[in-house]
């Protein structure tokens, strides 16, 4: 299993991260997409994949409520310098629930299409964020020619989905889709062949007010199966092909033992 959104850098994690890497590593967790909010998260991914080689595959990106075109420039300029250390661009996107205004969104819009530009130079995922913006996320993605996306924890209706798994777009699943009806109904009509799973750690575990971590994503797995009819195996053998196909071997093929 891979983890493919986690926020390994939060202060959720500050006292104990080496044995939430283990208990990871325990639960059957292969490696851990680290991704990043700020430019300040980024370089600290980087050390956490300096530090965990060959468990924590760092991410790079700017959350989509910060509007600093100025500090998206620097994040887009520190992922560049440091090109083939990453495995993603991300955390982007478009976040319409806390970002109301219409200039707000525009400058939202901006940011994005940064990055989505940046992602198809490096030729590297996107890891996206589209909080109350679904639909609004994958048709601006389609319209910028964006090629490799992840849409983290989809939050919108499973037929504009759809439409981005026309255009190959894959969708992770957290562990919060055990109390999420949405997310639910997001699993049964997707295919399998568009899912990944993620734990969106230290948020969005299956019980809400609980710190959540990678360990968790067998929660996940589990829901997707039961909610698909079929064996865990059977499920984890195809989002190993799905995340293998987004991310490549720069993901898949690292050692699987924590350094």
């Amino acid at each position: 299993m891979f983890d493919t959104h986690a926020h390994l850098c939060a202060p959720e994690f500050s006292a104990d991260l080496n044995s939430v890497l283990e208990r990871a590593r325990g639960a059957g967790v292969a490696r851990i997409v680290a991704v990043g909010e700020t430019l300040e998260d980024g370089r600290r991914n980087l050390e956490l994949a300096a530090a965990f080689p060959s468990f924590v595959a760092p991410a790079c990106g700017l959350f989509p409520t910060n509007l600093d075109l100025g500090e998206a420039d620097s994040v887009v300029d520190f992922i560049r310098a440091h090109s083939g250390e990453w495995v993603a661009v991300g955390e982007v996107g478009l976040d319409y629930w806390k970002v109301k205004g219409e200039e707000d969104r525009e400058v939202q819009r901006q940011i994005l299409q940064r990055f989505v530009s940046l992602a198809l130079e490096l030729d590297l995922p996107l890891n996206v964020h589209s909080r109350s913006a679904g639909h609004h996320t994958i048709d601006f993605l389609l319209r910028h020619g964006a090629k490799r996306v992840q849409m983290h924890a989809f939050d919108g209706k499973a037929s504009r989905a759809l439409v981005g798994v026309e255009a190959g777009f894959y969708f992770s699943v957290p562990p919060s889709v055990v109390r999420s009806v949405q997310k639910q109904k997001l699993v049964r009509r997707l295919p399998l062949s568009c899912l990944l799973l993620e734990t969106d750690s230290p948020v969005l575990g299956a019980e809400p007010g609980h710190r959540n971590e990678p360990a968790n994503l067998v929660i996940a797995l589990q829901a997707v199966a039961s909610l698909k009819g079929e064996t865990e195996a059977r499920v984890a053998e195809a989002i190993y092909e799905n995340t293998l196909r987004l991310y490549g071997e720069r993901l898949i093929s690292a050692p699987r033992d924590v350094a």
